[in-house]
């Protein structure tokens, strides 16, 4: 009687399991360098239907990862690029805040670089205050106001990322027409809020909830800082 394809027939007449061939072959990683002549005979079957040989299999695998590898370094090294730009855009943005010299350089300032550097289609940078009058440069409202336009973007204290409500995006950017998704970070310090930065793209898969916010953050904790400075009676 023939031996089942799950086993072997040993010289003696008993058969080999599958596991026990595997078994010999893990405790015997050698066995192929000191039988090469088996490399021909063992074979593989194909994804065309048709057998090839361990060595054609086993450079068809190496070229399968090859291929996985570069396509890994690639998607890596765009990364990496990206977040070079990112920091340098980031970086030019701080520097020109921190030597703004009044809040409507401040404001022109945050405008300009996320127009020219970050290449953002809408920017809006609101403060809230109840003593100063908003200037062409300079959006100030009424912290109150605020809650009952965008209370829901405010009341979680963090960034919010993707589609918002249409009279939520109408506050943010009353000037900007149709906006599909936007990036909201709001401006605080401890209890108080400050204000609320904002970036908005006519695209509505432009900014959605699982991208990173860190350098709407890093600009935020910067704004949180030169705020005082400009505006000692805010909030």
């Amino acid at each position: 009687m023939p031996a089942r394809n799950d086993q072997l027939a040993a010289t003696d007449g008993t058969t080999l399991s599958d596991e026990q061939v595997r078994d010999y072959l893990k405790e015997h990683t050698d066995f192929l360098q000191r039988h090469p002549d088996m490399l021909d005979f063992l074979q593989v079957s194909h994804a065309s239907g048709s057998a090839v040989s361990l060595v054609e299999k086993q450079v068809s695998v190496l070229r399968e990862r090859n291929i996985d590898m570069r396509q890994r370094l690639t998607a890596l090294t765009a990364n990496a690029r990206t977040n070079d730009a990112l920091y340098e855009q980031t970086r030019h943005m701080i520097l020109g805040l921190l030597e703004a010299n009044s809040l409507a350089a401040l404001c022109t300032t945050f405008h300009r670089r996320m127009r020219e550097d970050f290449k953002v289609e809408h920017a809006s940078i609101i403060l809230f205050s109840d003593r100063h009058t908003a200037s062409r440069e300079v959006r100030i409202e009424n912290a109150e106001r605020a809650r009952i336009e965008i209370g829901a973007v405010l009341r979680g204290r963090k960034a919010i990322c993707g589609a918002l409500r249409k009279d939520e995006l109408n506050y943010l950017f009353p000037q900007a027409g149709e906006v599909g998704s936007a990036a909201v970070m709001p401006l605080l310090s401890g209890a108080d809020e400050l204000g609320i930065i904002a970036v908005g793209s006519s695209d509505a898969n432009r900014y959605s909830s699982n991208m990173g916010t860190l350098f709407l953050q890093h600009i935020a904790d910067v704004l949180v800082r030169v705020l005082p400075r400009l505006n000692p009676t805010s909030g």
